[in-house]
């Protein structure tokens, strides 16, 4: 069974803004830690932007001031706001969240950025 759905991502010009959301399903329980990884192609999958879920946040020095991360307890679901996007944002957006015993993926979306 799917534990963590991604989705939100698509085609947009340099400037655009999507927005990523990320759902947990009821079986994963406690989790502490939500956030996104993208991979670029050729590239090493790195972390974008993370959220406790005490609020506190975590972004890449790259995307501060353009993207917010937000997550709603209740739902167990993250969201990424990206605005002004960038060429070199192009990657797969992969979902992630962490409790005590596992640390969850989703299956990826795909973020393509160009004019």
């Amino acid at each position: 069974q799917v534990q963590l759905v991604d989705s939100g991502g698509g085609s947009v010009q340099p400037g655009g803004s999507l927005r990523l959301s990320c759902a947990a399903s009821g079986t994963i329980f406690n989790i502490s830690t939500m956030g996104w990884y993208r991979q670029a192609p050729g590239k090493e999958r790195e972390s974008v932007a993370a959220i406790t879920s005490r609020g506190r946040t975590n972004y890449a020095d790259s995307v501060k001031g353009r993207f917010t991360i937000s997550r709603d307890n209740a739902k167990s679901t993250v969201y990424l706001q990206m605005n002004n996007l960038k060429p070199e944002n192009t990657a797969v957006n992969y979902c992630n969240a962490i409790n005590a015993w596992w640390d969850y993926w989703g299956q990826g979306t795909q973020v393509s950025v160009s004019s």
